[in-house]
Parts: structure tokens; sequence; C-alpha cells
């Protein structure tokens, strides 16, 4: 086995833009070889590596991928920085080393995939494989820290908005067009306010956040543009949100993207128990939470319909930020818990 804190540090030293994942591919398709997988990068670019045969696949999902921002790869004591650290190279590098460790019994596969592009909005690492594996169960690789099992995420939802008016006089009472926009924001950002506003947990409500602004004029025509980003809760009425978000453009143009419904696993299975047991078994006091942002799992989830969850090392508070760093200590003990839970789950879900 490589050093587990060696492996995250080359790992975190490769860049990985979405859509730039290539190098990082190439490394982890070695190292997965170096430690007995089949790998290979597959069509979409994803780096794929498998251990064992048969029928009844256990599939750990991570991502290659990240935001942009450099921050120089160091440690400093008990922490090591890196863009990615915990979103989310630190949950990869802990599916290859713990699915390296365990024996498999005949007739269970295991399967790690590095999927690409979970940072865009298009997930097109995870489309690409729905239709290549039908698992048994399924681990989601995001930070969820060593305690911690998650079992939900909010929906995606973003609005990309564009409003074009005749260029005015400022001394004239007419509406401009960064005010159109203004307006517009503020309608989205009441409605988000208003759609379950009697829930307490905010698992259960609209998140509405303004991501980009911008405007101009050429002399004759003024425009503005926006986008918007909403974050939904499960059962929200998409399609009806989108005629209702039209209307209120009015002559302005909206374009929806992005749109992933919310997800919610079941907690009584196979996977849950064996992860834990696993927990338990390294002191731990296992907890289920549920995130307001979207992974792979919205993907996923209800294509797979099997059990399914998110788990690895990392504070989620520090996703995207220039602070992003993962405490050691934990990285290590979750491979040791991911290890025992996938040993428990294989041997459960063997053919008799």
């Amino acid at each position: 086995m490589p050093d587990p804190v060696v492996l995250l540090e080359r790992m975190l030293a490769i860049p990985s833009l979405s859509g730039q994942e290539d190098a990082l591919a190439a490394y982890l398709v070695q190292a997965m070889e170096g430690l007995g997988f089949r790998a290979r990068v597959d069509e979409a670019g994803n780096a794929v590596g498998e251990r064992g045969e048969g029928p009844i696949e256990v599939v750990l999902l991570g991502h290659m991928d990240t935001v942009p921002g450099h921050i120089p790869v160091r440690r400093e004591g008990v922490r090591l920085y890196g863009r990615g650290a915990v979103d989310a190279k630190g949950p990869l590098a802990n599916f290859i080393l713990a699915a390296a460790a365990v024996g498999l019994p005949p007739g269970v596969k295991l399967v790690v995939v590095g999927a690409v592009e979970e940072e865009a909005a298009t997930s097109a690492g995870a489309r690409h494989v729905l239709d290549r594996y039908r698992p048994a169960a399924v681990i989601i690789g995001e930070p969820s820290g060593g305690d911690r099992i998650t079992v939900g995420y909010k929906g995606r939802l973003l609005i990309d908005y564009h409003v074009s008016l005749g260029a005015a006089h400022s001394a004239r009472d007419e509406e401009t067009a960064c005010e159109r926009a203004i307006n517009y924001w503020l309608w989205a950002k009441g409605f988000a306010e208003a759609y379950g506003a009697a829930e307490t947990r905010r698992f259960d409500r609209v998140d509405c956040a303004l991501r980009s602004m911008a405007s101009g004029s050429d002399g004759l025509v003024e425009w503005a543009t926006m986008g918007i980003a909403l974050r939904l809760p499960l059962g929200f009425p998409a399609d009806a949100f989108q005629e209702a978000a039209r209307a209120a453009a009015g002559t302005a143009e909206v374009a929806f993207r992005g749109y992933e419904a919310a997800y919610r696993a079941d907690k009584n299975n196979p996977l849950v128990r064996a992860l834990l047991a696993a927990i338990r078994a390294q002191g731990g006091q296992p907890r289920f939470t549920v995130k307001t942002g979207t992974s792979d799992m919205n993907v996923v989830g209800p294509a797979w319909q099997c059990p399914i969850v998110a788990y690895g090392p990392g504070d989620s508070d520090l996703d995207h930020t220039p602070d992003e760093h993962i405490e050691l200590d934990e990285y290590r003990r979750t491979i040791t818990v991911l290890t025992e839970a996938l040993r428990h789950l294989v041997a459960d879900l063997a053919p008799r």
C-alpha cells in the first residue's frame, strides 16, 4: 500500500479543473494498476478501477475535478492544504485505498470511478456510467466528516437572465436595464423566501443566490445580465416554477440549466448498517446528515434505485474556499472505516 498522505499529495499537485481532468485520470489509472485494479480511462474521461468478478457490483463514485483557485499543496502540522483536498480528492483517495485493501468473495465486483465534470453542473462522468453498471450498493465520494453519513442532497436549478433596452437619458423617469434586472432578482428571492416559509429546516426550503451580474451600454442599447442559482427541496415543482419565472421576466430572456431534483436515500439497508458498525468500531458516534448542495447522488440515485450514501473525510464548509484543507488524522481514520464497512458489505452481498 502506498502512503495515504503521499497519494493524496500527488493527486492535489495535479490540477484538474472541470474539463481538464486528463492528467489526473492518467495518474490514477497508473496508481490503481499498481494496487491490483483493472484500470482504464473510459470514453467520458473517467478514471475507472475494478477488482473482482461477478454479477454483484458495489460502485464507489468519486470525482476528480475541482473548482478554480490555486492553493499551494503543503502540510502544516496535521493539516494538508490544496485545491480538492476536501472536495473531493480526499474522498476519492479514500475509495482507492479502501477498495484495494478489501478481500472480495466470489461473485462480487468493486468499482472505483473518478468522475469528470461533477463541479461543472453537467455531471458528465456520472451520466456516462449510468447504463454501464447496475450496482447493489453505491457510495458517493463527498466530504461528510468521519462520523457522518450523508443520505440526501437538495436539488438545483440555474437561471441565466438577460435584458436589453433602448438607452435613455438618466434624467428621464424610465426603468433602466439594471433596475429591471434587480426587480427580477427581488422577485426570485421573494419566491424562494415564500416557498416553504413554514419549514424549520433549510433542507426543506428554497435557497436563492445571485451568483453573477454585469451590465453595459453602447450608447444605443443598454443591457444587464444575471446568474441566479436555486437550491431546491424534495418535491419542488420545477416545471411550474419555470413557467412563473418566464412570466415574471416579461420581455427579458431567461434560460434554465443544470436542473437536478433533490434526492433522499433510505437509511435501513446493509450499506448503512455496515458504515454504522465501522464508524462505531473506530470509536466514532455515527449520525446522519443531509446537504444543501448537490452531488452525483442526485444523478445516479434515482436511476440505480439501490442503497446509496455519501461518505468521506473533510469539512464541507471548506468546499471551494481559499482555506481548503483536510485533517490528516481524520483522513487516515476514514480509510479504516471505509475498509471495514466494505468488508462487511461484500460479505453480506456475496452469493450464498
